[in-house]
């Protein structure tokens, strides 16, 4: 089953993240195993993206150990995917992605897509197979940013002529509740670029939840944000509420959104299976 893989320092730039993102990583990866084995049969392509792919390295701020970022986790599935889009804002972080997968994966079908994910959404739509009925294409999509900065209009276009599931990691805790005075009141449009609307703010003043529920009110928007595009709706009751084991702090969500009730056998297995294992004190 997948886990997290320590590697060497190869001195390249490597992404920082809190010890708990070993547990977030074991999710996905159990996922996407799931996903990439499960569709082989089904499908003619299986296409990863990943949105925010960073260097393909991560290292633990305390311990200062390395392991395999979202990218590299997602190509070694026993059953890779038929190609792999790997979006990066950052040039050295998109450098080192490219060395570190040409290193582990050489054989790899990969494209590399510089810049943006919301500026580049063409070009990652346009390394996306054309799917027909003799050749059908299926996409994963990882959306896991630093913080509430995803945008719905980014999301509309690749699901847009794609048959397209997305995981997404919802900062309610870590960003949005942090921040909401700054959203709520403030000029920020982050949650409503990320909402692709406005009116959360009636939906919120009618709820009452400024401050206490605020990070289920976020989260539960997001999902009702991605039914408007035809998802399956998703509750808070499917969603893997992340915390810190410490303390029981709040961090984020971890969801799957699709329009086929298979993805969400698997994504139940995924909960399940890491649950059970208790690699976090989940709430």
């Amino acid at each position: 089953m997948p886990c997290v893989t320590p590697v060497e320092d190869d001195g390249l730039v490597c992404g920082k993240v809190k010890s708990w993102a070993e547990d977030k990583y074991k999710v996905i990866g159990y996922y996407d195993t799931l996903f990439s084995t499960g569709m082989k049969n089904k499908w003619d392509k299986r296409i990863y993206i990943d949105l925010y792919s960073g260097s393909g390295y991560s290292k633990d701020e305390t311990t200062g150990e390395i392991s395999l970022g979202s990218p590299l986790i997602a190509l070694d599935v026993v059953d890779p995917f038929d190609k792999y889009i790997f979006c990066e804002e950052n040039k050295k972080k998109l450098a080192a992605l490219e060395t570190r997968v040409k290193r582990h994966f050489p054989n790899a079908n990969v494209a590399f897509v510089p810049g943006s994910c919301d500026d580049k959404v063409g070009d990652i739509c346009k390394e996306i197979p054309k799917g027909s009925a003799d050749n059908t294409v299926l996409s994963l999509c990882l959306v896991d940013p630093y913080d509430f900065g995803m945008k719905h209009r980014t999301l509309e276009r690749l699901s847009r002529g794609h048959y397209i599931d997305f995981l997404v990691l919802l900062a309610a805790g870590m960003d949005a509740n942090r921040n909401r005075d700054h959203y709520i009141d403030g000029d920020s449009q982050k949650l409503d670029e990320a909402y692709g609307n406005r009116e959360w703010r009636d939906r919120l003043q009618a709820a009452g939840v400024r401050y206490k529920g605020f990070r289920a009110f976020a989260a539960k928007e997001f999902a009702l944000s991605m039914e408007k595009l035809d998802f399956r709706p998703q509750g808070l009751e499917r969603m893997r509420h992340m915390k810190v084991a410490e303390n029981n702090m709040s961090l984020y969500y971890l969801a799957l959104f699709s329009k086929n009730a298979r993805a969400e056998e698997f994504w139940d297995k995924a909960l399940t299976y890491t649950s059970a294992q208790r690699l976090l004190n989940f709430g």
